[in-house]
């Protein structure tokens, strides 16, 4: 069919605007507030970089970012939200590695980490530290094992719930170790650091954001971090691999997911809005400070870290024995 030449300006005409209108969209987000899901409770180390990360995207956005706390089932209560939201940007999910461990760990998901959540960038990574109630008569790795040797099952540890990243770093030490500590779980980290502050529960491994504070001032013991060196910003504390276990090492991840659908140019919005934020020096200082180390790297690249994190957990819960759930 011969095509008139005015019917070809139509037709270029209308590319123009649906080239426009494509264009036009994409430099609008947001145009509204955005939800960032933490699924971890307040309080937590989830939280601490959540809220940080959310002021950072805010500005950069000039939209408001409100912190959405939908912890329990070690994340993935939070995690299944996002998986299930329109895939229209406004709904984030701050994941962390207990999703990793998860695959390993529940067989009943609701959702599926690959297939549902895709990656934007790792805002940072964490140490924990090992903390334990005053009035355990423990100083160190060393006394910690022995006392636990001597009465097996008697010291109790909190966790925000199996599989989470305090979860996977005491059965590490139970494992490399040879004792045998009792596992309580909460429903995440704020609650479980709380258990461990009022004595209902003897042993903690805790982010550093939410214990700093509470070490200073005396309210709980730290025993060592679970770095393979020691942290320039807590050098008096050593590591657990110094107190005899060398293959003891954990850390855990902090990023940005999104449902797996939401479009490749909201993606790159959001990749360059928290890439911005991690630069600006008020954010940088702040999770320095708190003994975070940034990172913001290609959402390729944080999928690809992932997949590597899902291997990984799946070998670390088959050496501790955990059974999934």
């Amino acid at each position: 069919m011969k095509m008139h030449r005015f019917d070809v300006r139509y037709l270029a005409l209308a590319c123009m605007i649906c080239q426009f209108a494509a264009n036009g969209w994409a430099q609008s987000y947001p145009s509204k507030t955005v939800r960032f899901v933490v699924n971890q409770s307040a309080g937590s180390g989830s939280d601490t970089i959540g809220r940080i990360a959310a002021a950072g995207l805010a500005q950069v956005f000039g939209q408001q970012v409100v912190v959405d706390n939908r912890g329990g089932a070690a994340g993935n209560i939070g995690a299944d939200f996002v998986a299930k939201a329109p895939p229209d940007g406004y709904t984030l999910l701050l994941g962390s590695g207990s999703l990793a461990a998860n695959v390993s760990l529940y067989h009943n998901l609701t959702y599926d980490l690959a297939r549902d959540l895709a990656p934007v960038t790792q805002l940072a990574s964490s140490p924990f530290i090992l903390v334990v109630h005053p009035s355990l008569p423990v100083k160190s790795i060393g006394d910690l094992v022995k006392l636990a040797k001597t009465k097996p099952g008697a010291i109790n540890y909190a966790s925000a719930g199996t599989g989470s990243a305090g979860f996977l770093s005491a059965e590490l030490l139970k494992s490399l170790a040879g004792i045998n500590l009792q596992h309580v779980p909460y429903t995440s980290g704020g609650p479980a650091l709380t258990a461990v502050l009022i004595g209902e529960v003897s042993v903690y491994f805790a982010s550093l954001a939410p214990a700093i504070p509470l070490i200073q001032q005396g309210r709980i013991r730290a025993l060592a971090v679970t770095t393979a060196k020691r942290l320039p910003t807590l050098p008096e504390y050593p590591t657990v691999a110094e107190a005899g276990y060398p293959d003891y090492q954990y850390q855990n991840w902090y990023g940005i997911l999104v449902p797996t659908r939401t479009s490749k140019e909201t993606i790159a919005a959001i990749h360059a809005a928290a890439i911005s934020a991690l630069k600006n020096p008020t954010v940088s200082k702040r999770l320095t400070d708190l003994g975070y180390l940034t990172v913001g790297d290609q959402p390729e690249e944080f999928a690809t870290s992932i997949k590597a994190e899902i291997a990984t957990m799946a070998k670390l819960i088959k050496l501790t024995g955990v059974k999934g759930e």
